[in-house]
């Protein structure tokens, strides 16, 4: 499922008084939102769909598939997702 077909199905949840542009700007709140929210707390929490959280990454070597040369990859900031009980249920 891409982004506009996730539009789509929100807006045939809303019901049919919603727009697609109103689907779409609901969307982006909530992203906004949980963006906003890992930013600040470094963790958010939705009871029942799941939890995300930064990590940090280490550096560490790696191979260039094409070359076979050695490169280092610096450390850096990941975001992780861990799914609810109810979320890994469905």
């Amino acid at each position: 499922m891409n982004k506009a077909q996730l539009i789509a199905e929100i807006q045939k949840i809303l019901g049919k008084d919603a727009t697609k542009t109103c689907a779409e700007t609901a969307l982006n709140a909530v992203l906004d939102a949980i963006k906003a929210g890992v930013k600040k707390n470094k963790k958010l929490q939705l009871i029942g769909f799941g939890t995300f959280s930064v990590v940090d990454r280490k550096a560490r070597m790696g191979i260039n598939p094409k070359t076979k040369e050695k490169i280092k990859i610096k450390a850096c900031k990941a975001i992780k997702f861990k799914p609810g009980s109810d979320f890994k249920a469905k």
